[in-house]
């Protein structure tokens, strides 16, 4: 048998896989977070002819004759070069610039995925369009600890906010130095317990010859009283006063003369609160905005980089599992060490450049012609020695 049909099957063989890496790229030219391939080829053992010879004193050396046995695909490597954003303006949409993959459990099993389009299921779980969760780490009244192992990511629509007991309230104004003796000034704001329930907090000031005397009341019958004292315009004493719990910052009210005015500028206490909607900040935290104005972080999403990311192994879904040749998940905070950041409204689009997989299909293509070519030459050598045992 000649060893050039040996040769010319395996570069058949050899750029029929050319063909299918290149016509499975121009298949996912629009799937989101794909990741292109390539094939490596490398020669078979040659079949040695003549050995190598050792030059002598009278005699040169001679260089080894060998005849190469064919191709064979050596290994398909991943391009990991990042795709182009595309943005679509959806919330739970999201893209890695730069490096890293996120997190999913898909049916217990932990995978790694560069596609962000991501949805929410019936249990509030966020979800890829396969069914796989995302993962990363839950927040604790509005603290995320990105320590420790991951779990599902949820968004929850009865999320709740809880109610924050008023501890401190802060006016501003200008109390008027020439307002008559027993002029009275007075402001409300709503303050609230522990439980979230709301009463309203009353600030009220009298003109006397040195200053100002204070009355502070509430709905549910606190009371407490000072006096304020202002020299050349900035309060000298008085600048607090403790009202049922809640501590009245007066230190920004002011004494100097004309009209005057006060209001409170804020306080830190609200009811409880149910989840209106959400925002991705880069680090990949997600804050909740809730009915009662308050923001808090619901949890954080995880990335995971690799040493070797050319060792992992596509496992469908635009999904990949680590194998032994990629190492181990570093999983860990985007933004942080080598991992890159996130942008929320945005997907990433497939890395395939179709003018190079077409370039590619036709130096297959001709590979293939090539190699079909030398079949069919070494049969019509065969068919001339037939030939000849037939004359």
């Amino acid at each position: 048998m000649l060893r050039s049909l040996d040769s010319g099957v395996s570069g058949l063989q050899a750029q029929q896989t050319m063909l299918d890496v290149v016509g499975n790229n121009i298949a996912n030219v629009n799937t989101t977070g794909f990741k292109a391939s390539s094939v490596e080829f490398e020669d078979t053992l040659s079949q040695m002819l003549q050995p190598a010879g050792a030059p002598q004193a009278n005699q040169g050396g001679t260089s080894p004759a060998q005849v190469g046995l064919g191709v064979r695909v050596a290994a398909t490597a991943t391009d990991f070069t990042e795709g182009a954003a595309q943005t679509t303006g959806v919330g739970t949409n999201l893209m890695i610039n730069g490096n890293g993959f996120f997190v999913v459990n898909n049916g217990g099993q932990t995978q790694y995925t560069r596609s962000g389009d991501f949805t929410t299921d019936g249990n509030g779980n966020l979800v890829t369009p396969s069914g796989a969760i995302v993962q990363g780490w839950p927040a604790v009244n509005g603290v995320v600890a990105a320590t420790g192992p991951v779990s599902n990511v949820q968004l929850n629509p009865g999320t709740m906010s809880p109610a924050r007991a008023t501890a401190n309230a802060v006016m501003t104004g200008n109390l008027s130095n020439d307002a008559a003796v027993g002029a009275t000034a007075e402001s409300q704001v709503s303050v609230y317990d522990a439980t979230g329930a709301q009463r309203i907090l009353t600030m009220s000031f009298t003109r006397t010859a040195t200053g100002w005397n204070v009355q502070g009341s509430d709905s549910a019958g606190a009371s407490a009283s000072g006096a304020l004292t202002f020299t050349n315009g900035a309060i000298t004493s008085g600048q607090t006063l403790t009202v049922g719990g809640v501590t009245v910052n007066m230190a920004q009210l002011s004494g100097f003369a004309g009209s005057g005015s006060i209001a409170f500028a804020s306080q830190d206490g609200s009811a409880a609160g149910t989840l209106q909607s959400f925002t991705l900040d880069n680090d990949g935290t997600i804050e909740g905005s809730f009915s009662n104005g308050q923001k808090q972080a619901m949890g954080r999403i995880a990335l995971a980089s690799f040493t070797n990311p050319d060792g992992l192994e596509k496992a469908g879904d635009s999904n990949f599992v680590a194998t032994p040749n990629s190492g181990l998940a570093q999983v860990g905070v985007a933004g942080s060490g080598t991992l890159g950041t996130l942008t929320s409204g945005q997907l990433e689009g497939s890395n395939v450049d179709l003018s190079r997989e077409f370039t590619n299909l036709i130096v297959a293509q001709r590979a293939f012609q090539a190699s079909a070519r030398v079949i069919t030459t070494s049969d019509d050598v065969l068919q001339e020695l037939i030939s000849l045992k037939t004359q």
